[in-house]
Parts: structure tokens; sequence; C-alpha cells
């Protein structure tokens, strides 16, 4: 299977071609960095575990106060290469507008039944942002649409066996995972991917105080410390977790 050249991208990204294999993941962004911030520990392990991972950005994430479409292009171009993951892609929907509509749906159901991802990662469902809310409600209702038969959907049916939910949100709150995952060969990695936005997260910060990527830091030890290691990344599902073994877990 080649995927076509052809999804949409308002912010430049490339869309970098898949061989005859599909992805083993898929991780749903709302927006660029997005990805990196929630779940880049977790690209990182599954690459380094011969897995085959990819990321569709739903939205360009601009505008933003020192950003531009041009620059978050570059700066995910640059995160990607640190990642070193098997497919990028941009869906072009609208930053700041997104919504759960039939039309985005059906953009994202196709693109799911072209690359035939078994798992599923998306943003955690309750955030103050809406556009990580809808993105969510839009990976979900895109999930169950992809595996439809008698449609006109392009490509053919598939239905991804789990969506884990990364944490990457504007609320205060005080998540209650289902797991966590070490992370703590791949934090240097995952902070250099995250670097790479710089617009967002060093240009116009303060520099007093903790920085944004200290507090980051912060909250990836405090993972770690749950589960007796030195940085971890939690994750929500809204299905049980299944486990064929005890030995796996820290």
């Amino acid at each position: 299977m080649n995927l076509p050249q052809t999804v949409p991208s308002s912010s430049a990204v490339a869309d970098r071609s898949l061989s005859p294999d599909s992805l083993d993941v898929l991780v749903i962004a709302p927006h660029p960095d997005d990805a990196e911030l929630g779940a880049g520990g977790a690209i990182l392990r599954l690459k380094a575990e011969g897995w085959r991972v990819g990321i569709l950005d739903l939205t360009d994430g601009e505008p933003t106060p020192f950003g531009s479409p041009e620059q978050r292009a570059r700066e995910t171009a640059a995160a990607t290469d640190v990642l070193g993951i098997d497919w990028r892609a941009n869906l072009g929907l609208p930053n700041r507008s997104l919504e759960p509509t039939l039309a985005a749906r059906r953009q994202l159901a196709e693109v799911i039944r072209r690359v035939r991802p078994r798992w599923l990662l998306a943003p955690y469902w309750v955030d103050a942002h809406p556009d990580h809310v809808a993105a969510t409600q839009l990976v979900e209702a895109a999930r169950f649409w992809a595996k439809l038969t008698k449609c006109d959907l392009a490509g053919g049916p598939h239905h991804p066996e789990r969506i884990f939910n990364y944490y990457c949100v504007h609320l205060k709150l005080a998540a209650q995972p289902a797991f966590v995952l070490d992370i703590s060969p791949y934090w240097d990695r995952k902070l250099a991917a995250i670097r790479c936005y710089h617009s967002q997260f060093v240009e116009g910060r303060a520099a007093e105080g903790p920085s944004f990527l200290d507090r980051l830091r912060d909250e990836a030890a405090f993972w770690g410390k749950t589960i007796g290691v030195r940085y971890g990344e939690p994750y929500a599902c809204r299905e049980p977790v299944g486990l064929s073994s005890l030995q796996s877990l820290v």
C-alpha cells in the first residue's frame, strides 16, 4: 500500500511516504507539538522496539503569539527528524475552530483506512482547550466510521484495536491514568523534540522561575516516581487494558 501524497496540509509538513506495510500506531494530535508533549516518550520507545509509528496533526496550530505557519512547519519538520517516525501528515483542519463535523470525520476515517494502524493515540478527553476535546471526539467517531462497509469512503474497512489517551491538557487537574509508561531512556530525546518548537515553548516565555520545560521535566519525574523509575508518561483509556502476562509490569 502506497499512501497518496494528497493529505491536505496547511502547514506544509511533508507527508512521508509509507512502504507496503501499514503503521502499528498512529498518534493523532490537534496541533503540531501535542504529540511530542503528550506521547513523545511512547513514540520513541515504540520506534526503538521496532514498531512503525506515524503522526497526523489535525491543524497547523497557527496563529499563536510568537509563531507563523511557516515557522511552525519548520519546527514540526525538525521535531519529526528527532523522533525518527515513519510518517507524518497534516489534515489541514482549522486551528481554534476544530469541530468533529461529518466532513472532518470522513477525512480522518479515510486516513485511518489508508494507514491501517493497530492502535490510535489521542488526547485525553477532558480539557479546557476546545480543539483538544473536539479532536478526541473526532478520533472516536472516525475510528468507528473507518470500519464501515457498503460506503463510499476511500480505502478498505479497518478498525484500530485500541485508543490510548495521552495527557496534553490545559486544565490543572490531578490525572488518574490507566497506566504509566517508563520513558526514562528516552526523556532526553523527547525533550529535544519539544525544544524544536521554539516559538511555542521558549520564545516569549518568562525567564523568572521554573521554565515551561523545567515544569515538564518535573511532571515526567513525578510520573516516574509513581512507578519507581526516573521518568514516566501517563495514559488513560476508556476501555479495559488487557495483559497477557504480568512479567512486563514495572
